[in-house]
């Protein structure tokens, strides 16, 4: 099954979101608090070393303005939200935090290079061996996001099975239009997009990440549409 490792990614989410359910009332907040600083500190480390693979920075810093621009412009960020908040009316829960979860989770099991280079793994028709790494990582961490921030974690698999799914199926059907060169610009600007999560996740600073996520599409066209080494 082509996406077979986003499948498995989604099972682990929503089995350790419901372990962290449960464990909700009896875990000590200071320790979903612990979680949470080193869940962010380990976020801007890892955004930190996927950006720094960057060769064309000039590339990544027009992407990211264009693509946050965009963003900004289409409001994802507030489109997300409501998403979340129409979940939230419709299943009649009353948890604060169940957008906040909900985009915390998806962000952190979205924009890392596993998940960019595990989809793109499985859609070129090797085994999903990054992804299945990956869930046992996102199975794991989704049991304390879950026991912070409750439901909105285990409704994070929606949008992750259309993002990560997607690009499985896109680099499926463009096969080789993925070289080397946009899959590790590809994971630089996704690093860029993670400092800014774990920024958040500190709550040192609200960053509107969501908005710049369109960033991810504007590093391939550049690097399709200009000559490397013209900028």
């Amino acid at each position: 099954m082509l996406i077979f490792g986003t499948l498995v990614n989604v099972a682990a989410v929503l089995t350790g979101s419901t372990i962290g359910l449960l464990l909700n009332k009896s875990l000590p907040r200071r320790y979903v608090k612990i979680f949470f600083q080193v869940m962010g500190i380990f976020t801007l480390f890892l955004g930190i070393s996927m950006a720094l693979k960057s060769t064309h920075v000039l590339y990544m810093v027009m992407a990211l303005i264009t693509g946050s621009l965009i963003g900004e412009w289409l409001n994802l960020q507030k489109a997300m939200e409501s998403f979340g908040s129409w979940i939230k009316h419709k299943i009649k829960v009353k948890n604060d935090k169940f957008t906040d979860g909900l985009l915390t989770a998806f962000l952190l099991y979205c924009v890392g290079s596993m998940t960019i280079i595990g989809a793109i793994e499985e859609g070129l028709g090797n085994p999903p061996k990054l992804l299945l790494v990956k869930s046992l990582m996102d199975g794991v961490s989704s049991i304390a996001l879950a026991s912070g921030l409750g439901l909105g974690v285990s409704f994070s698999v929606i949008p992750l099975f259309i993002f990560q799914g997607g690009l499985t199926l896109l680099a499926a059907w463009f096969g080789n239009f993925f070289p080397e060169i946009m899959i590790t610009e590809l994971t630089a600007v996704g690093g860029i997009l993670l400092m800014g999560l774990g920024i958040d996740i500190l709550e040192i600073k609200k960053i509107k990440v969501m908005n710049m996520l369109p960033a991810l599409i504007m590093i391939l066209l550049f690097l399709w549409l200009l000559p490397d080494g013209l900028l």
